[in-house]
């Protein structure tokens, strides 16, 4: 004897060859509904994970965070789902109201709570576990709305609607990065797949399952899509506006210029102090790279010191400001620079802006200089030249993205790519602020081959800050070319003074060197610079 709840609808009781394709037709419908909830349900996942990439940095440990708290969640879901079984259509429907609301919503809504919060993990654990549960909620209902069109086994119905489900996710897998990433951007775009998704559940109930629902029950589930619909579209409308205020809250002084690219968040800011020099400053994914006031003293402290001996062909890894590329210029016998920067946006922004290019002196106009847009890990694997000087100019190691870059196999390509007594120095962070992830880039770089130098100069912007110079062999001499043009902070002997660390800075013993395998760098940096 059949509930109510497992009657199928009248037109399929009717096993005739006429009632067939109509029992066909609502089954493709609702595995194509499957295939669109799958691909909404990977897009939301993937977003997270984007974000917390964008603002905290560890793409791994943010991947990690939600992929399992949503997975876990997911179960709970399923179980969840198994009292509504018997109003499966309307129940439905309803989970896909309430994820496509708060999915499409999702990104904005812990933006703000990073921006203006700084509650940003604690609503990330709640918008994956609740986002988790709405999936994990459809595949049960889904199952049962199946098996009213057409009774088959639990194998045969499974495959059919995990089947939909996978290929679902690898749309929603290629779509995000491919199409909305680039096209609408992490806002904007997951309020579209939230409007998708409210569209493809209802669409499939008030079609195909219409006769389940009674009128306050279809009343409900139109008003709700309504008023979600209304809610997505009107956020996609501010989101703009809502964007440009929660990246100014992030930063003290306005935002002039700001761009999302495939790599990073780009900003830069502008103020106009009372007394002295307007300040500009460039941010990457929230880290500030440069200020105007004072970035002088890092790059010269950077770039002057590698240049005392052949200099002819120069390597500069990162540095896509144009503020190291410039004082390497100021040499005349420098023949050719070699720029490697993986976001082409950072070169460009470099030229363009007026506020950049004037600080650069417009360095990227040189003829002597080569720009490669290309990630630099790659680039010398596939690099056959030899240079003079090697300056690494890259951000920290507080991500996956640049742990990489501090890694002994690094340092062996940055090695091969050297000359005969050629010299590398290498932006290794704050010996006061991070001493650990500081030593321990000397320590990786000293398993490649390289004699290192240790020194630090300070730059008020960023506080203490140490660089490694170093050469294939012994340590070099740390010191001026002879014909170093005109300097405003270093000369020989505040150079010499810089080697001198304090008691509570010296070098950390016992600190294992960093690799692609074991990346150690990353745990050093993030745990010393959140105290912060």
């Amino acid at each position: 004897m059949t509930t109510s709840a497992e009657t199928p609808p009248r037109a399929e009781q009717d096993d005739t060859p006429a009632a067939r394709p109509r029992g066909r037709a609502a089954r493709t419908a609702v595995l194509v509904a499957v295939f669109l909830c799958a691909a909404c349900g990977l897009v939301y996942e993937l977003a997270l994970v984007a974000l917390g990439s964008y603002l905290i940095g560890d793409t791994v440990g943010q991947a990690s965070i939600v992929l399992s708290l949503m997975v876990f969640a997911m179960g709970v879901g399923a179980l969840a789902a198994k009292p509504l079984q018997r109003w499966a259509a309307a129940a439905f429907a309803a989970v896909e109201v309430l994820l496509a609301l708060l999915g499409g919503l999702s990104v904005l809504m812990l933006y703000a709570a990073f921006a203006w919060l700084s509650l940003y993990t604690p609503a990330l654990i709640v918008t994956a576990l609740a986002l988790g549960a709405l999936i994990g909620a459809e595949i049960p209902l889904l199952m049962v709305l199946l098996q009213r069109i057409r009774k088959q086994d639990a194998g045969s119905a499974v495959a059919d609607l995990f089947a939909a489900d996978y290929v679902g996710g690898l749309l929603g897998g290629l779509a995000f990065p491919f199409v909305l990433l680039p096209i609408f951007g992490q806002l904007q775009g997951a309020l579209l797949v939230g409007l998708l998704n409210a569209a493809a559940g209802l669409g499939l109930v008030l079609t195909v399952f219409r006769r389940e629902l009674s009128k306050r029950a279809t009343l409900l589930l139109i008003s709700g899509s309504v008023l979600v619909g209304g809610v997505l579209g009107g956020a996609y409308v501010l989101a703009d506006d809502f964007e440009v205020t929660a990246r100014q809250a992030l930063y003290k002084d306005p935002v002039v210029q700001s761009l999302r690219t495939p790599y990073q968040e780009i900003v830069l800011t502008e103020s106009f102090p009372l007394e002295g020099d307007p300040d500009t400053r460039l941010y990457l994914n929230g880290d500030l790279q440069f200020s105007s006031v004072d970035e002088y003293r890092y790059h010269e402290a950077l770039v002057h010191p590698v240049l005392d001996g052949p200099r002819s062909h120069v390597l500069i890894l990162g540095g896509g400001d144009g503020l190291a590329l410039r004082e390497v210029l100021r040499y005349p016998d420098v023949q050719d620079v070699t720029l490697v920067e993986m976001d082409p946006a950072v070169p460009q922004l470099s030229r363009t802006d007026p506020r950049v290019s004037a600080l650069n002196e417009q360095a990227f106009e040189d003829p002597r200089v080569h720009l490669v847009s290309a990630d630099a890990f790659s680039w010398l694997r596939d690099n056959r030249t030899r240079y003079d000087a090697v300056v690494v100019d890259m951000p920290d190691p507080d991500s996956t993205a640049t742990a990489k870059l501090y890694s002994s196999e690094f340092y062996g390509l940055v090695r091969h790519a050297m000359a005969e007594h050629a010299r590398v120095n290498v932006q290794a962070g704050s010996p006061y602020f991070a001493p650990k992830a500081f030593w321990a880039i000397e320590a990786t770089m000293r398993t490649a081959g390289l004699g290192t130098v240790p020194y630090e100069v300070s730059v008020p912007s960023f506080g203490e800050w140490g660089f490694h110079l170093a050469t294939a062999g012994p340590p070099p001499p740390l010191r001026l070319p002879a014909d170093v043009p005109p300097l405003r902070s270093l000369d020989d002997r505040t150079l010499e003074a810089a080697t001198a660390f304090p008691p509570d800075r010296a070098r950390v013993p016992g600190l294992e060197p960093s690799t692609l395998m074991h990346p150690t760098i990353l745990q050093h940096a993030q745990g010393e610079w959140r105290n912060y």
